[in-house]
Parts: C-alpha cells; sequence; structure tokens
C-alpha cells in the first residue's frame, strides 16, 4: 500500500521545531498590543472575485498561483493567497470603518510555486492593517513598530529598512508611460518575464533581479521624479519621524507595488542571511483598495510578514530560546492502587501549579523501566508512588536534574510548596 505523504510544499510543524513559533508568535501579539492593535480572524476560504478585485486579473498570483475551485453550488472559492483582502472585505462587512482600526491577523496562506527554503505553497503569514488614518504618522508607527519587534525578538542587527515612496494614482500613471516608453527601446534586452510585463505591470520590471533587465534599469526613469506634492512632503514627514526615533533605512528607488490600489509609502525589511529569500516583511499604504472593494473611501496602510522565514532567522541566529524538554516532573506508581492514587493527587497538583508540566507514566512496566524514561524525558523530578505512599497519603520527590538535592518523601499537602520554591521562572510561561 502507497504510503500517504504531505503536499509537496505544504510541510508539517513538529514539536521539536514549534517552540520557535510559539516564541515569535508570543513575541509579536505582545508587541502589537502594546500599540493597541486588536487582532481578527478570518476564513481561510473566500470568494475568488475578492482576489481577482483586489490582486487583479493579470497578475501572476492569480494567474498561476491560486487554489481555486467550484463548491458544491458552483460558486468559485480560494484558499486565501495574502491576507489584506479579506481584512478589507470583513472591516467593510461588519462596518468597522467608522472609526479608526488597528487590527492584525494571523495564519495560514496558499500559492502554488515552486517550493524553495523560506517559500512554501502553505505559508504562515503575520499581517496588520490599520484603516482611517491618511497621514504619514501612522506609516512611521507601523515601521517604528516592525523595529520594536525585530529587537525583542533579537535581530534587529541582521534586518535592514528599506523605504520608498511611489506617489499617487496619477504620479504612477504618467511614470508608467515614460517607463513603458524607455523599456520599448531596449525590448531585447529584457528577460523573458520582463517583456511579458511590459503592457500588462510594468512596474513589476523594476524588481527584476535578471542582470539583462538591471543594466537596462541603470538609466531608466525614477519615480520619484514623477511624484506630486503632497507625495514628497509626506514622504518626508515619514524620513523625518524616523530619523527622530533613529531608525536606519536606504531609500530604494526601486521599491515598487505592482497594484494600483498601492500609493505613497512603500517598505520592506531585508536580511542576507536567508539566501533569495531576502524580504522579511513588506509593507505600504493602499489608499484605494477599500472604495475598489466596494467600500467608502477609506485610507489604509499595512504590512505582512512570513512567519517561515522569521524562524528561520531565529534558528540561524540562535536568537530563540533553547526548546523546553517536555516535562518539568515525570510520575511512575508501581500500578493499582498506586496509579489511582497518582490521577488524583497530580489533577490537584495541576490546579495549585498551573503551567507546571507533568508526564504521568503510561503503558505499565516495572519501577527500573519507567525511571529509564523519566530520566529521557527531560524532566527535572520525578514523582513515584508505591505501595507505601500510598498507605502513608505521600509521595517520594526525586531530583533528576539537581545537583546537591536529595530524595525526599513528602506528604501529598506538601508537594505543591515544595515544587513552587524550584521551578524557575520561565517555566510558569512555557506551553502558554
Amino acid at each position: 500500500m502507497t504510503t500517504i505523504r504531505a503536499i509537496r510544499g505544504m510541510n508539517d510543524i513538529l514539536p521539536d521545531e514549534s517552540d520557535r513559533w510559539q516564541y515569535l508568535e508570543r513575541t509579536v501579539a505582545e508587541v502589537l498590543a502594546s500599540y493597541g492593535y486588536g487582532e481578527i480572524r478570518l476564513p481561510i476560504v473566500e470568494q475568488t472575485a475578492l482576489f481577482r478585485r483586489s490582486i487583479g486579473e493579470v497578475t501572476d498570483i492569480v494567474e498561476k498561483e491560486m487554489y481555486s475551485f467550484d463548491d458544491r453550488n458552483g460558486e468559485s472559492l480560494t484558499l486565501r493567497p495574502e491576507g489584506t483582502a479579506g481584512c478589507v472585505r470583513a472591516a467593510i462587512q461588519h462596518s468597522l470603518l467608522g472609526t479608526v482600526q488597528r487590527l492584525w491577523y494571523s495564519g495560514p496562506m496558499f500559492r502554488y510555486e515552486r517550493p524553495q527554503k523560506g517559500r512554501q505553497r502553505q505559508f504562515h503569514q503575520i499581517g496588520v492593517e490599520v484603516f482611517g488614518v491618511a497621514t504619514p504618522e501612522i506609516d512611521a508607527e507601523l515601521i517604528l513598530m516592525t523595529a520594536r519587534l525585530w529587537r525583542e525578538l533579537g535581530i534587529d542587527g541582521d534586518v535592514a529598512l528599506q523605504l520608498n515612496s511611489i506617489g499617487s494614482v496619477s504620479d504612477r500613471q504618467a511614470y508608467r508611460a515614460a517607463l513603458v516608453n524607455y523599456l520599448s527601446g531596449h525590448l531585447d534586452a529584457l528577460d523573458e518575464d520582463s517583456q511579458r510585463r511590459l503592457h500588462t505591470n510594468p512596474l513589476r520590471i523594476l524588481d527584476s533581479k535578471d542582470p539583462g533587465t538591471r543594466a537596462v534599469l541603470q538609466q531608466a526613469p525614477l519615480l520619484s521624479d514623477y511624484l506630486d506634492e503632497e507625495s514628497r512632503a509626506d514622504f518626508a514627514r515619514v524620513c523625518e519621524l524616523l530619523d527622530a526615533a533613529s531608525v536606519p533605512y536606504v531609500i530604494n528607488t526601486a521599491l515598487v507595488r505592482g497594484l494600483d490600489y498601492y500609493n505613497k509609502t512603500v517598505f520592506e525589511w531585508v536580511t542576507d542571511r536567508l539566501g533569495a529569500q531576502g524580504t522579511v516583511c513588506a509593507g505600504g499604504r493602499y489608499d484605494g483598495l477599500v472604495q475598489q472593494l466596494g467600500g467608502k473611501p477609506v485610507p489604509g496602510i499595512g504590512f505582512a510578514m512570513g512567519k517561515e522565514r522569521l524562524v528561520l532567522m531565529l534558528e540561524a541566529l540562535q536568537a530563540a530560546p533553547l526548546p523546553a524538554a517536555p516535562a518539568d516532573v515525570y510520575v511512575v506508581n508501581s500500578g493499582g492502587s498506586a496509579e489511582c492514587a497518582a490521577f488524583a493527587a497530580l489533577e490537584s497538583l495541576r490546579s495549585a501549579l498551573p503551567g507546571l508540566r507533568i508526564v504521568q507514566h503510561a503503558g505499565g512496566g516495572s519501577f527500573r523501566s519507567q525511571m529509564k524514561k523519566a530520566d529521557k524525558s527531560g524532566a527535572r523530578w520525578a514523582l513515584i508512588w508505591g505501595d507505601d505512599e500510598v498507605a502513608s497519603a505521600s509521595v517520594t520527590v526525586k531530583p533528576l536534574r539537581e545537583q546537591g538535592e536529595e530524595q525526599v518523601t513528602l506528604p501529598l499537602a506538601e508537594v505543591a510548596a515544595f515544587l513552587q520554591r524550584r521551578r524557575t521562572p520561565d517555566t510558569t510561561t512555557q506551553g502558554n
């Protein structure tokens, strides 16, 4: 019989990996809460029309990468390829846009592309969206918030901020015409993808990594030369606020977004620790998207960060805490009445010491074999129930890792206090 395996590019996250994921998710949630952002939980499946309207029909995501299917009613549905469109849809549907909204979400996204390090077909993102603030101060807030997150994670020395303004829709229309005119005169030097994009999404050519295309772009018109006064002033204000907060950045005039609803500030945090997949967080202002999806004109801005890439960074930089042992306490018993006594006592112990990881031996076996498993578990303490302990309403506490500690037998009522005095400060937060 053929063994069933996970779908290519959709990976399992095993227990010895998930500690880093939990550390990342916990840290992100704490930082976002400190800035007043509230979590919104969104469906994984949306109507296909949502992404066609937001991302656009002539994009690689819609044309090649979305997982779309017809349900039993013949309605076209799609596994979400990104989170912003769904968040905007929810904000419109639930009438959230009458006041300023600071929102964040987390979860899996899906795109059919070639799996590689840091890029999978099922990948996980944390996204942040703000609705209702048109001024550049909120642009700076998002960037400062990500900078704080990198510091909290201990990776701030290995990420760099790139910043640009892509102006208004009319700015980009004028620039697009100039760019197409210039590139049309160098068509043979462009790579195949850039030739295809020239008349569908020419701004994406600025992202090309092809050496020949990069050489042509050296003399291309600059988008910054086409910005109106409002866009220039807003971008200058963002830079001023970042300078005041001592956040370093590089202005990258090639940093753009290929979708028409984006405008003004765009930014990316990049690293050289992950090879080709160097972007760990990307964001920008999208003041036209809410109206494009059927709402009233409401300004918006947001960013998304890839969990896989951040976890890889934490691993490479050894920035996350070491994985915890599965147990703090391993329970050994002689079966029968001793096992019953242990079950009852342990429920009280779990109530008295929330967060203490207690593993009770299951499957029988001699004391000797159980103690071997207790030692292998990584637990600091073994709790032992035998006939003597049952008769005296006590438990034997055996240290497995502690230097200078002796095995003791304690009344059941004293075990919780004994273990509490010996818990490390981090034990109370493990697994939360």
